[in-house]
This record gives C-alpha cells, structure tokens and sequence, in this order.
C-alpha cells in the first residue's frame, strides 16, 4: 500500500521516519498506565491523531513546509487504512472507516484548536481531551488535566523546534506522563 502512495524519495523517507516517531511516543506506556488513555484500539487511534495534529500544527506554521505536512496527514491516514485492513475490515469497509476516521480528526482538531487558544478557559483543552480521547471511559478528573498539561507542554516543545529538524523526523515532544 504504501509504494503506491510513496516511490522511495527523500520527502517520503522523512515522512515516514517522523510518523513512526509520532506512532512511538503515542505508544508510550505512561499515557495509559499514568494518563488513564484507554488501552484499546479507539485509545491507540486517539493519540496517534493527537500526537499526529501537534506535529502538523507545527509544521503549518511554516508555509515551506507544506507539501510535507500534507504528505504527513496523507500517510497518516494510509496507514490506518493499512491497520483496519490488518484487523478484518473488508475492503467495502475501509472506505467508510477512513472517512469517518478523516471526519473525526477534523473534529478534533477544530475543538484542540480552540483547547489551546491564547484566550480560551483553561477547561476548553480539558473538556475536548475528555471528550475525544477518553471516549466513553471515566477518567479522574486528575488523568484529564495531567493530559491537558501535557499537550500545553508538547505544543511548547514543538515550537520551539526548527521546522528541518522536525521534517528530519528529529522531534522531540514533551516528557509522557508518569505514574
């Protein structure tokens, strides 16, 4: 799937060594065992998104690093498409799935967007992790806000990272919460 979508140039490599940074910090145990993220299939595709949209706000805020940030989305949602494959979804299906996938970021990304507005209320942030990527768990109030300052704190790391290095897959995201 991936060689139709990217024939080996150098763009392509850096997009697929900084999605598989973004996929190993998603997968960092302490978001589940510390943050109380679900430890399912919905919880994993919630912080491949999350992590997934931070590196993308970044980059957007360079217009020379458009085209990979849109190769980044693109290969993005190719490997999900590849995953819901893996995991039986019939072909019929994984259209329907990456649409509704696709749907469902957007939605995310617009409530992050307004979580982390310089005038938005400190809750805005809270609620829309609460929401999105608890699902229908009950976390602590306490596993929301350590997610909330964890996003506040990748944002910052993020930018405060030149946009080569992160194209370079050389990213660096704020320390993963810990029991």
């Amino acid at each position: 799937m991936f060689s139709r979508l990217f024939n080996g140039s150098d763009q392509e490599r850096r997009v697929a060594d900084l999605y598989g940074r973004i996929v190993e910090q998603a997968r960092s145990p302490g978001f589940f065992a510390a943050a109380g993220v679900p430890d399912t299939v919905e919880g994993r595709f919630e912080l491949i998104a999350l992590h997934g949209w931070l590196v993308m706000r970044r980059l957007g805020r360079d217009q020379a690093a458009a085209a990979f940030n849109q190769a980044l989305f693109d290969y993005m949602f190719a490997d999900m498409d590849l995953n819901l494959r893996e995991l039986g979804v019939g072909d019929l299906g994984v259209a329907k799935k990456i649409k509704n996938l696709a749907s469902h970021f957007y939605g995310r990304v617009r409530a992050y967007e307004d979580g982390l507005a310089p005038d938005a209320p400190t809750t805005t942030l809270s609620q829309a992790l609460d929401r999105n990527l608890f699902g229908s768990t009950l976390p602590d109030p306490g596993q929301v806000e350590l997610m909330a300052a964890y996003v506040r704190a990748a944002d910052a790391a993020l930018a405060s990272q030149g946009t080569d290095r992160i194209m370079a897959g050389d990213v660096a995201f704020a320390p993963v919460p810990a029991t």
